[in-house]
């Protein structure tokens, strides 16, 4: 069965850097295109990055291009997402998904795996 695992969320100031990690277990991670999501309260979920299988191919949402860099250790089964210059509107349930796909899908409905999500607050 495969599961992931995000860990790295807290509560930090406008200005601060987080890094979120993402572990896949129970499968093929070098499988798998990974995204990140953020869902704020009383506001829909929504891609913020991805990463090809091979982690040659990435994206970003523009709210957070310059500020966020996604990476991957495949010998780690490891997905991180750096997260530099936060702001208030950052503050979200972050989660990671994988398909098994050499790329992502623009499409949450396309990730058959979904981590529990890490909480990011940032505060002014």
């Amino acid at each position: 069965q495969v599961q992931l695992v995000e860990s790295g969320g807290g509560l930090v100031q406008a200005g601060d850097s987080l890094k979120l990690s993402c572990v896949v277990s129970g499968g093929t991670f070098d499988n798998y295109a990974v995204g990140w999501f953020r869902q704020a309260p009383g506001k829909e979920r929504m891609r913020v990055s991805d990463i090809s299988r091979n982690g040659g191919s990435t994206w970003y949402t523009d709210s957070v291009k310059g500020r966020f860099t996604i990476s991957r250790d495949n010998a780690k089964n490891t997905v991180y997402l750096q997260m530099n210059s936060l702001k208030p509107e950052d503050t979200a349930v972050y989660s990671c998904a994988a398909v098994v796909s050499v790329f992502p899908s623009r499409l949450a409905t396309q990730y058959g795996y979904w981590g529990q999500g890490t909480q990011v607050t940032v505060s002014s």
